[in-house]
């Protein structure tokens, strides 16, 4: 019963998001944590950063996790191919049409009115992470991750190595970590 509850709010959240990961966090989330009530807000959290450092995309990453946290491997199997099924339909459709619909103005227009829309769901899911739904669930962001957050800010204005970056943002992490 599981297997199939997580098949379907994948395959919903496959279909219905739209704008790629971050886009797609406001979906997760709500399926997860306030849907079905598989995980906490801080177990989301958690995903979500272990999913943004990991190879591949958000979504995928993230499902894999929340599949194997809900249901072991085969949740975790179910819930991945589920989220990437109807990308892989859909490409499949789209590929075979493309050069018939890329100059499409309607095609056009539905891509052009989903841009707002796109930068509206990556903001929800900013503040859902940011400021939780209720009193009882932590929020992960603190004095140390602004502290963090411009330290990384700065790095990039002054052109320094993203993976550099990531490494000295781990070491600070684990330095806080074990010191405070």
């Amino acid at each position: 019963m599981i297997l199939l509850q997580l098949f379907f709010s994948y395959l919903k959240i496959g279909f219905f998001g739209f704008g790629g990961g971050y886009a797609m966090l406001s979906l997760i989330q709500n399926e997860v944590v306030v849907r079905n009530g598989w995980l906490t807000g801080a177990e989301f959290a958690d995903i979500v950063a272990v999913s943004q450092i990991t190879p591949g995309p958000i979504a995928i990453n993230s499902a894999t996790y929340i599949g194997y946290a809900v249901a072991g491997i085969w949740g975790s199997v179910v819930a991945t191919f589920a989220v990437c099924l109807p990308a892989m339909t859909l490409m499949i459709l789209i590929t075979r049409f493309f050069l018939k619909l890329h100059d499409n103005k309607y095609l056009t227009g539905v891509i052009t009115g989903m841009k707002p829309v796109v930068i509206g769901m990556i903001l929800s899911a900013a503040l859902l992470l940011m400021f939780p739904k209720s009193d009882d669930e932590a929020n992960f962001i603190d004095a140390w991750s602004w502290i963090f957050f411009g330290g990384c800010l700065i790095g990039s204005y002054f052109k320094v190595n993203p993976i550099l970056l990531i490494v000295m943002s781990a070491a600070a992490g684990i330095v806080k970590y074990y010191l405070f």
